[in-house]
């Protein structure tokens, strides 16, 4: 059978990453898998279509890291296991609740999980499944905005609330909790005040830049510790000069080589699994942000298969 890695890179079926689609009973390292939702967004929607986008340009990424020699795709066996079947995607919790149940089913196949949504809601669900048995998780939280928020609209798990429900839910550690890049205007002052006052580790962009990429990794390091910690990325965190593809963009981000150096840095981490959110490519007509994505994915596969550190 031909190995559609090593096809021409516009043929085949667009895969993530061009790996081959997962079969249940396959044996399996890491499932990259779609989260096309985005019932959760409070103004703009369109991340339904992110890992559709996301899958397409990522047939432009290579299997060896220039930086660091890293070849994920021989450090592990990654599959595409396909999207969340979302039966009920006009129902806000019964989609979670699908979403919940796809990812219990990857985990009890042995699977880690790099998702791609999709809203940031979706990360609740995900980590439901993922922190059973083990929570709680420490997170590494690369965001515009800390999505610590208070209810809205009638909702308690619309995108921007899903760390505050997950802590409360105790699936994450808000204690070994860092959220990076943190910017933007404010519907009011205390907005994110659940992060602090839960004793989540809050890196304004103002920090970031003052610390510089290589300061702002090892506080992550600090607060993350050696435990088993989840990653989220969402492409907002990245300014929209670089990625205007998103429902929510925020000026004063990270530069596209930044978020890549961010996230290389993070290699050594208990990585237990990922998801990147928020991308959505009807805003951008170029598609430079669903290609950024692709290539944050490379990198998160790299720090999920176990890469050095840099340096």
């Amino acid at each position: 059978m031909t190995n559609p890695p090593f096809l021409p890179r516009y043929m085949g079926i667009a895969t993530f990453m061009r790996m081959p689609v997962w079969q249940p009973g396959e044996a399996a390292d890491i499932a990259m898998v779609g989260v096309p939702f985005d019932g959760g967004v409070t103004n703009r929607p369109g991340a339904r279509h992110g890992p559709r986008e996301v899958r397409n340009h990522s047939s432009l990424i290579r299997r060896f890291s220039q930086a660091t020699g890293h070849n994920p795709f021989e450090a592990a066996r990654i599959v595409d296991a396909g999207d969340v079947h979302i039966e009920r995607p006009y129902n806000l919790t019964d989609a979670h609740g699908d979403i919940e149940a796809a990812f219990h089913a990857w985990r009890g196949a042995g699977l880690k999980t790099l998702a791609v949504g999709g809203d940031h809601s979706v990360s609740l669900p995900i980590l439901r499944a993922v922190a059973k048995d083990r929570a709680p998780l420490g997170l590494v939280h690369i965001d515009a905005h800390c999505d610590t928020g208070e209810d809205y609209a009638g909702s308690r798990f619309h995108h921007g609330a899903p760390f505050r429900r997950a802590a409360e839910e105790g699936l994450i550690d808000p204690k070994r909790t860092v959220q990076i890049g943190i910017r933007s205007t404010l519907s009011e002052l205390d907005q994110w005040k659940f992060s602090r006052t839960s004793g989540m580790r809050v890196m304004m962009i103002e920090e970031v830049y003052k610390r510089g990429i290589a300061g702002a990794i090892a506080e992550a390091r600090r607060v993350v510790g050696d435990k088993p910690c989840y990653i989220t990325f969402d492409i907002d965190s990245v300014d929209p000069a670089f990625a205007p593809g998103t429902g929510t963009p925020e000026i004063g981000g990270l530069t596209s080589l930044e978020a890549l150096l961010l996230v290389r840095g993070l290699s050594g981490l208990n990585v237990v699994s990922a998801d990147l959110v928020e991308v959505a490519p009807a805003y951008d007509p170029t598609n430079n942000t669903a290609f950024l994505a692709a290539n944050i994915l490379f990198e998160l596969l790299c720090v999920m298969t176990g890469q050095r550190p840099p340096g």
